[in-house]
């Protein structure tokens, strides 16, 4: 099934917010040896103090709640076990978990650090409606031992708080939403303060009160955030991954235990998206395939070509040798359930001409080994100089990853007959000499380089080439005569004196480059 974000209609706008409160002991339960006997709590340096950032289920039971004191804690519950807190591993977890819930919607959105917000506007149909779907995560992250509150909103802003604020049920969204108590806003604790002095404690209180009382009283954001959690405002989803313009799916009554038919499957769809691709007359640069496992974790792998590309066999040759790379295997799990293929870059593919030596063919043949080397080595290790538009000489041409490719520029040559004006071998940075020359701004009559002092017979110069003028307003920079000298055994070097006698009193010399 290939689908075309671009032609969905536009539907109601619908938001299922995931909250997790107790993601990072139940991250960390996942690879501990053991489960622990004792309360566990996960203790980082706040406000120059230590103090306990999250709990588990066992510490909340006795009283142990996040942002209190650690010394607190650990007099209120002695045999307590504390962990170090590392949000990085939290933020990689909920990454995970984002990735699984992309079974169910292109837009999910992070609400770091333990929440996530899905648009299931244009998804309910495919599970029989919300309830179905809403069941179906339920069951998937109860096989994952996570806990889970969960909330629908009309708005982004107000299903997420209604899933970490809500304490009692409503006959409608609506209702729950104004049952809210105010700090649903998160507004600044002050503001919050003086919100609940003031006898609004709920969401209802504030709202029957005339807005611009409310703006001029606790300020512009209480005013916002009441507008966006009641619906008068847009509260924009920011998703994890913007929805790509080609997607191609299936789904399986029956789980995929093997890899290999899995990638067949991949097969099929990168051919679905291929065809895709011809009508619309583009070429996709970058393929990103996503294997959904049945116990709600997915693995996404992704590709990236050169060139813009329709060609099925060299796209899933990438893919094997990605696959082949990974450091970790796909591993299929309980079984895949759904595979997606998303194209998120498309480029214009246009008609081309095979010339008659074979000479567009080897591009072709080079730009397919680079693309292979890139999957299989990374996407930085595989690099190529591309000209840079600048007469200074160690910035005239950059190292940018092979697989990225700008408009074309012409190389500066020499003129027919000229020697080289560059040498071949540039020293960056260059390298300091002391030189004698026979006037302070002539030519240089000998220089040492190296402990050795080369005598020079000839010599061509200065070619003059002055500081960037915006660099020389802001640092002062010197201007460089250049020399390409030889010395007595017949060796060639580029020197340059850095500065003019009236710009620095005792300028200083450096050999650039060599020559063949």
């Amino acid at each position: 099934m290939t689908k075309n974000a671009s032609d969905q209609p536009l539907k109601k706008q619908r938001y299922l917010a995931l909250f997790f409160p107790l993601l990072p002991a139940e991250r960390w339960l996942r690879t501990a040896p053991k489960r622990p006997d004792a309360p566990l709590i996960f203790a980082a340096k706040q406000r120059g103090a230590m103090r306990v950032a999250s709990v588990d289920a066992a510490a909340l039971a006795v009283g142990l709640r996040p942002g209190m004191p650690l010394a607190d804690a650990r007099a209120q519950v002695g045999n307590v076990i504390v962990v170090p807190h590392d949000p990085v591993l939290d933020q990689d977890w909920l990454d995970r978990l984002a990735q699984g819930c992309a079974r169910y919607t292109p837009l999910v959105a992070l609400d770091a650090p333990d929440g996530l917000i899905l648009d299931i506007a244009g998804a309910v149909h495919l599970f029989g409606g919300e309830a179905g779907l809403v069941a179906d995560i339920e069951m998937r992250l109860a096989r994952l031992d996570i806990t889970l509150r969960h909330a629908l909103g009309p708005t982004a802003d107000a299903a997420r708080a209604l899933a970490r604020y809500q304490t009692r049920p409503a006959p409608d969204e609506a209702q729950a939403i104004r049952r809210l108590p105010v700090a649903a806003l998160e507004l600044e604790a002050e503001a919050t303060t003086a919100l609940v002095r003031a006898g609004l404690k709920t969401i209802g209180d504030l709202a029957s009160r005339p807005m611009a009382n409310i703006a001029a009283r606790f300020g512009a954001d209480a005013a916002t955030a009441l507008h966006r959690i009641l619906g008068d405002a847009p509260s924009p989803l920011d998703p994890r991954i913007a929805p790509p313009p080609v997607i191609a799916e299936r789904r399986f009554a029956e789980p995929l235990g093997s890899t290999v038919h899995a990638t067949k499957i991949l097969a099929e769809l990168v051919g679905e998206a291929i065809e895709d691709l011809r009508k619309r007359g583009k070429g996709g640069r970058h393929f990103r395939a996503t294997f959904f496992r049945s116990d709600g974790l997915a693995r996404a792998i992704a590709i990236e070509t050169g060139h813009p590309t329709r060609d099925t066999s060299l796209v899933m040759r990438l893919f094997a040798e990605r696959m082949d790379s990974l450091r970790d295997p796909l591993d299929p799990g309980f079984g895949f359930d759904m595979i997606r293929l998303a194209v998120p870059r498309l480029e214009t593919l246009g008609a081309s001409q095979l010339r008659l030596e074979g000479g567009a063919v080897r591009e072709a043949e080079a730009d397919e080994l680079v693309d292979r080397l890139t999957v299989r080595l990374g996407r930085g290790r595989v690099r190529r100089l591309r000209p840079a538009d600048t007469h200074i000489p160690e910035q005239a041409q950059l190292e940018l990853p092979a697989i990225e490719a700008p408009a074309p520029q012409p190389w500066q040559g020499p003129e027919p007959g000229e020697p080289p004006t560059r040498p071949f071998h540039l020293f960056d940075p260059p390298q300091p000499i002391e030189v004698i020359a026979e006037v302070p701004d002539g030519p240089p009559h000998h220089f040492r380089w190296r402990r050795a002092t080369h005598a020079v017979r000839r010599y061509e110069g200065p070619e003059r080439i002055a500081a960037e003028w915006w660099r020389r307003r802001d640092n002062g920079g010197l201007t460089r005569d250049y020399y390409r000298v030889e010395d007595a055994q017949g060796r060639r070097f580029w020197l340059f004196r850095h500065g003019l006698y009236d710009e620095k009193p005792d300028p200083r010399w450096y050999i650039h480059g060599v020559f063949a």
